[in-house]
């Protein structure tokens, strides 16, 4: 059935043909491997549910593209007696609780034993739309093209998907846009390299008003440790990955500031996680101790680290080696 046959054949309880006026009637797409956006889609939507499964996945599109010249397609055919909602009241006055219950009786009878499930394990994949290698954006852009396809829309390109898909608003006559003038005007000046605190301004506007005013920032407050004087703008920098090629674990990380800076970490955060306290239940502090810190992360925040985190920020809280409570920097902890 072609798709003037399906415009006409399908019809609302009225008679009147569903696809008219301001609709646009969809064509079905034919699969092609050689089709670049076709693969882009099977490519994306395979290495997710291979995530999803904790497999490893493949980017080989040469191999999938041969393996896919050996699945045959069913060809499509409309369904037969369907019935449309012109409104969203047609909607709700039509009860389809008896066909939804029986088709979820089948799905479940579908579903294997539990003791055929023992030791499978499924995995959440949290959106990231900055990673290039997760394929997020991937089967977004592939998928949404594929439906404009399917309604001779025109296709939108990845750097338009990303902007719809991560909600981004470009600043064009905002109060945003002057922010990012006034604060490339300050980088300009610790490029040009001035030292004098007097040279930099904090600025604050309201265009609605408007209202515009300058002033000299204030110098950080200092803290210190031992001997050792810092500010907000002062962290410990970590290596995490350690000459032999291994990364650093939760217990070598703690030695480490107890031998480099004689600092007894009491607690470690990340984020809001808690990945380490004096208090913590022996039974799962034994279990953290031996695993790399990347693992004790993605283990508390229940979050896989993506391809493109190069580094974590860890909050410490430390006592001296008198036992007193000290304030100390944060730390970058770099894992790539």
């Amino acid at each position: 059935m072609n798709q003037q046959e399906l415009s006409i054949f399908l019809v609302t309880s009225s008679g009147v043909p569903f696809w008219s006026g301001p609709k646009r009637c969809p064509h079905p797409l034919v699969f092609d491997v050689s089709n670049s956006l076709h693969l882009d889609y099977v490519m994306a939507a395979a290495n997710l549910f291979a995530r999803t499964y904790g497999l490893m996945g493949s980017q080989d599109r040469a191999a999938v593209a041969i393996l896919l010249q050996s699945v045959q397609i069913p060809e499509f055919t409309p369904k037969s007696g369907v019935k449309i909602h012109v409104s969203d009241q047609e909607f709700q006055n039509t009860s389809s609780a008896s066909f939804d219950d029986s088709r979820l009786r089948e799905l479940k009878l579908m579903l294997p034993s539990p003791e055929a499930l023992t030791g499978f394990k499924m995995y959440p994949i949290n959106f990231e739309k900055d990673d290039d290698s997760n394929f997020h954006m991937d089967f977004i852009v592939a998928a949404s093209n594929l439906r404009a396809e399917n309604y001779n829309i025109a296709p939108a390109d990845r750097h338009k998907s990303k902007l719809i898909a991560g909600k981004i608003i470009p600043a064009i006559a905002t109060t945003t846009a002057a922010i990012v003038g006034l604060v490339c005007l300050e980088m300009y000046k610790v490029v040009q390299g001035h030292q004098k605190l007097e040279s930099y301004k904090n600025s604050f506007i309201n265009l609605a008003l408007p209202f515009f005013s300058f002033s000299e920032p204030l110098a950080p407050l200092r803290h210190q440790y031992y001997n050792q004087e810092w500010t907000l703008w002062d962290r410990f920098e970590v290596q995490g990955l350690q000459p032999n090629g291994e990364e650093m674990t939760l217990k070598q990380f703690l030695s480490y500031f107890k031998t480099q800076h004689k600092l007894e970490i009491t607690m470690l955060s990340q984020g809001v996680c808690m990945l380490y306290s004096f208090f913590m239940p022996a039974t799962k502090l034994n279990e953290r101790l031996d695993q790399p810190m990347t693992q004790v992360v993605s283990r508390v925040s229940k979050q896989k680290l993506g391809h493109h985190v190069r580094a974590l920020v860890l909050e410490l809280c430390c006592n001296d080696e008198s036992g007193e409570d000290i304030e100390v920097p944060y730390v970058r902890y770099t894992i790539r």
